[in-house]
């Protein structure tokens, strides 16, 4: 039985795991070997720098090296624009990798102009001839759009690099994540690039209070529609927006801004795509991949890595390393861990500690490995695991027998208010649903909440500003419907709420701060291309002739606030009161109290609260106020004051005016 240092802290929270101690265990044992025996062999800090080592790259004595890891080839070749595509051959130096050195010119520059094309001719033991990409490529275009990717030799003179000129901001405390898109940023009908982004995006994220920054599909991928998941280059930052320096340039931007910046990365699965991808990249179904039915999922038309294999584990953290040195990204979303967790597809959302499937723990040592890796050699830099059902200690330390990530993305919050906006009348929501679907699992792991994401998002769902607004008049020139007041109250009521009550971490996808309309749906052969919804209407925020600015306003308002009082720091949120009938939720946090009124018809003129702090009380924030859309039935400058009065388990009560279908943030006067 392996020694995992605090694996009593993980007992102390989650006792019902103590019956599954021996599993634990056990994957804590298959990391712990895993790590010594890179330690022993080569050293972990050099295994995942070998980005530096495969690949196409420049010496400094102007020379080309190439390394690959190709274990079923018979003979490797490159060819390239740089010579005719005449074939250099390889020579195998053992264990499957083969080396090759290209002189430098005769006046000691790079044999191989910047941007030419470049591919590998592979032999295989079944004697085949096949051309690949290689998997260390950093730069790769598409001639058409959704087609295949020719690979370009990266290597621009020094005056077209760019320098970063920015140190990297303090890691957060607390995150209020931005996740945006790229492609999607303009208005206009085509794919956004890394400079549109930087000059009119990042100002935005900046002014609405956002401290960091979630970019989807940046890892290259040949398939649009995917975003991002069917990667295909793990080492090339998409060229559809741009240039590798241009992200640079955009990462930095970022941090001059104090904005931190996290990438998402796919370390479950990847592309099928052979001729531009990693599948049989040597000719077999193998090579970085799992061998036979397991190293394929059927469901997402993917290949599942194998995490037994030591070219795979130095491929998948040296790509992490890459993106925090080159380009200085700050942590990364961990996407697609089902497969890696659950090892056989047919028992996805399974409780998997209790499985005895040893091939499971692989995937499991793995993650472990990677954040015990990061961790230790970038203390300021985050790992955010995606929502896994029935996998607990995500977000738990590696010593604790945890995965070791800082933040699990919890979904709660937004199966909460789809259901309720989709299968339920107002009158019929249940307080204490709401408060114990929020509570549930709450002190054990840092979770970052949201009401909707880029799931919400996607095509052939309900985007919630739609469910709520509808085709509602959202001009000022014409009168305010019942729906439309409806729908802006409860999607400021959602986010306040989900903001300030459970998690550590609040996230916004691109557009939502103002309750974009539509949907996205990205072009692709079955839509024709079309880029209608492949877009952002910042328009419709920034005119004040149309009603999205008081949904634009009240997400800043929040955020500042935020930013002021910390709440996302705090304590857990202390209910003090919740009333089935009167639709009412009451908690406190950070020292401020919230109230939230969900009736949709009864204002309550004097309305009993509980308070744990004695004093006067201002309104902080109103979703009420008529600067977000609301109707001011309570006056900005209103103060309540308390009474030394027991009620619910609180010392102290207080009168306030609770109007219909609204929420309030409550502060001491004095703050």
């Amino acid at each position: 039985q392996w020694g995992v240092p605090s694996i009593e802290n993980l007992f102390t929270d989650y006792p019902q795991l103590r019956m599954h101690e021996a599993d634990i265990r056990a994957r804590y044992g298959m990391f712990e070997k895993t790590k010594m025996a890179i330690e022993r062999e080569e050293g972990l800090d050099r295994f995942t720098h070998a980005y530096k080592d495969f690949g196409v790259m420049m010496m400094e004595d102007g020379r080309v090296r190439c390394m690959e890891w190709i274990p079923n080839a018979r003979a490797v070749y490159l060819k390239g624009e740089f010579n005719n595509w005449n074939l250099i051959p390889y020579r195998e130096v053992g264990f499957g990798k083969w080396e090759l050195f290209i002189p430098a010119n005769r006046d000691g520059s790079c044999p191989v102009r910047h941007c030419s094309e470049l591919k590998i001719v592979i032999e295989t033991k079944e004697n085949q001839t096949i051309e690949r990409i290689s998997p260390w490529a950093k730069y790769v275009v598409q001639c058409d759009h959704n087609q295949g990717f020719k690979w370009k030799f990266w290597n621009p003179p020094s005056s077209q690099r760019f320098q970063i000129t920015h140190t990297r901001p303090r890691k957060p405390d607390r995150l209020r994540i931005y996740e945006a898109h790229i492609g999607i940023a303009s208005e206009r009908c085509e794919i956004s690039t890394y400079r549109y982004f930087t000059s009119n995006i990042l100002p935005r994220i900046r002014d609405q209070g956002y401290n960091s920054l979630l970019l989807m599909a940046v890892v290259e991928h040949s398939y649009y529609p995917s975003w991002g998941y069917q990667v295909t280059n793990y080492f090339s930052a998409s060229s559809r927006y741009g240039t590798p320096e241009e992200f640079k340039e955009l990462v930095d931007t970022a941090h001059g801004m104090g904005i931190y910046v996290m990438l998402d990365v796919m370390h479950g699965e990847a592309s099928k795509n052979v001729l531009d991808g990693l599948n049989m990249f040597d000719g077999t179904d193998a090579c970085y991949f799992d061998d036979g039915p397991q190293g394929f999922n059927n469901q997402n038309d993917t290949r599942v890595f194998d995490y037994k294999k030591w070219e795979t584990l130095r491929f998948l953290l040296s790509q992490l390393r890459y993106y925090v040195n080159e380009f200085h990204v700050d942590g990364f979303r961990f996407n697609g861990l089902s497969t890696m967790i659950f090892h056989d597809p047919s028992k996805y959302g399974q409780h998997q500690l209790c499985s005895r499937d040893y091939q499971q723990y692989f995937g499991l040592a793995y993650l472990m490995l990677m954040n015990d890796m990061l961790h230790n050699v970038y203390p300021n830099l985050i790992t955010i695991a995606e929502d896994v059902q029935g996998m607990p200690a995500l977000s738990r330390p590696v010593r604790d027998g945890g995965l070791g990530f800082d933040y699990r993305l919890c979904k709660d919050a937004a199966n909460i208010w789809a259901k309720l906006f989709s299968e339920m009348c107002d009158e019929e929501w249940d307080m204490h649903f709401i408060r114990q679907m929020l509570e549930e699992n709450r002190n054990a792991e840092k979770r970052i909440m949201f009401t909707e994401n880029h799931e919400q998002n996607e095509v052939g769902r309900m985007t919630l500003s739609r469910k709520l607004i509808g085709d509602s008049p959202m001009s000022e020139c014409q009168q305010m419907t019942s729906q439309l007041d409806r729908g802006l109250s409860l999607y400021k009521m959602s986010r306040l709420l989900t903001h300030a009550f459970a998690g550590q971490g609040f996230l916004n996808f691109i557009g939502n701060e103002f309750g974009h309309p539509d949907w996205v749906e990205l072009p692709s052969p079955s839509n024709n291309d079309n880029y209608q919804f492949a877009r952002r209407q910042f328009h419709l925020a920034d005119n004040q002739q149309i009603r999205y600015k008081y949904l634009n306003r009240f997400d800043r308002v929040i955020n500042k606030t935020e930013g002021r009082f910390g709440w996302l720091k705090s304590n857990q949120a202390v209910v003090t009161r919740t009333h089935e009938g009167d639709k009412v939720m009451v908690f406190e946090r950070a020292g401020l109290v919230f109230v939230f009124n969900f009736h949709p018809t009864k204002s309550y003129p004097d309305y009993k609260i509980p308070v744990k702090q004695c004093g006067s009380y201002k309104i902080l924030l109103d979703t009420d106020n008529n600067s977000f859309g609301g109707h001011s039935r309570n006056q900005p400058n209103v103060e309540f004051h308390s009474r030394n009065e027991q009620f619910e388990n609180s010392p102290n009560s207080m009168m306030i005016y609770l109007p219909s279908r609204s929420g309030m943030v409550l502060a001491q006067s004095n703050l």
